[in-house]
């Protein structure tokens, strides 16, 4: 599998990252045969990292995880996140007490990234400013990184804009979660004002300038890229848009609408369509994808194999998104 250097790190990272997290469900609440041939699988297809979280599963995903590379033993690159609680007493405890306990999990003595997983923007209970964040949280990550127990330190780029920008521009992070999907394009091109999601204001060519690798998240709109609203009974129930539309069965019918791509031969299903639309940009060093089950992750090696879409198809796709100017959010 093709890689892609991340950002500043110089990581080789595989263009697909195996997600681990609770929306696609396998490493949170799958059985762990299957969890085991669906890691086996990635390796086998050249995919070199995976990315968890103490929020997947109340910890579930890590241990999950930390079991199956235990037993395979490959060479890969593992990241995980902290997220602060609102008003911790003492940040820097909070975050060395959280990346201890991941360590654990995940039977490991490092991680090669470490990341916030809270919202950015105005302090609102979990939200923390970006104030709060270069001021309170960099110096803890960078604790970390000191002691040796994370090779890189980066966030995930939800929230307000602005804060998000300030962030990247700021060179404490290494990497950045970025969501991104063929429902809003916006952190990889200019959106009109009507556009209905909210404006990342190109935030991967930002990412960019700085040296600051990306990771795709959001690539399948929390899989109302699918094209169908219903959910695999391991995955969330429900799930909340990020930066696209209103609702979740919002976002499917929006995904609906973009179903002209597979009759005009632009891709086989949407789920296709979603990740070689990621992967066409340059920008982004790796589409991060959630799982339910081996045979997704089959489909997406398979999408990764087609390539990008064609510089048409990406002509096509904007006409479709142009359908979307002046809908409700």
């Amino acid at each position: 599998m093709q890689t892609r250097k991340l950002g500043r790190t110089a990581l080789d990272v595989s263009v697909l990252t195996f997600g681990c997290g609770a929306v696609g469900g396998l490493m949170t609440r799958g059985r762990p045969e299957a969890q085991e041939r669906a890691v086996a699988r990635a390796l086998e297809a050249g995919i070199n990292h995976f990315d968890t979280a103490p929020s997947y599963g109340d910890g579930a995903s890590e241990q999950n995880l930390g079991r199956v590379l235990g037993l395979l033993k490959p060479a890969v690159i593992v990241s995980t996140k902290v997220r602060l609680p609102a008003d911790p007493p003492a940040i820097g405890d909070a975050v060395a007490a959280s990346l201890e306990a991941s360590l654990r999990r995940l039977k490991r003595d490092h991680v090669d990234v470490f990341q916030l997983h809270n919202v950015i923007g105005v302090r609102n209970g979990e939200a923390m400013s970006a104030d709060e964040v270069l001021g309170d949280v960099v110096p803890a990550l960078d604790r970390a990184r000191e002691q040796g127990k994370t090779r890189f330190i980066g966030f995930t780029a939800i929230g307000e804009t602005a804060a998000l920008h300030r962030l990247i521009a700021s060179a404490a992070f290494d990497t950045a979660q970025v969501p991104y999907n063929a429902l809003n394009p916006s952190p990889g091109e200019p959106i009109p004002a009507a556009y209905p999601a909210q404006d990342y204001g190109r935030i991967l060519d930002l990412a960019a300038q700085h040296g600051v690798g990306t990771i795709g998240i959001r690539v399948l709109a929390g899989g109302a890229l699918s094209g169908h609203a219903e959910r695999n009974p391991l995955g969330l129930a429900t799930v909340e848009p990020i930066g696209s539309g209103a609702s979740y069965a919002a976002d499917v019918a929006r995904a609906r609408r973009l179903e002209p791509m597979l009759r005009e031969g632009h891709a086989d299903t949407l789920t296709e369509m979603a990740v070689r639309f990621a992967l066409a940009n340059p920008k982004l060093s790796t589409t991060e994808i959630g799982l339910a089950n081996i045979e997704e992750l089959e489909a997406a090696i398979a999408a990764v194999e087609k390539g990008p879409l064609s510089e048409a198809a990406l002509a096509r796709l904007k006409q479709l998104q142009a359908g979307f100017l002046g809908e409700a959010r």
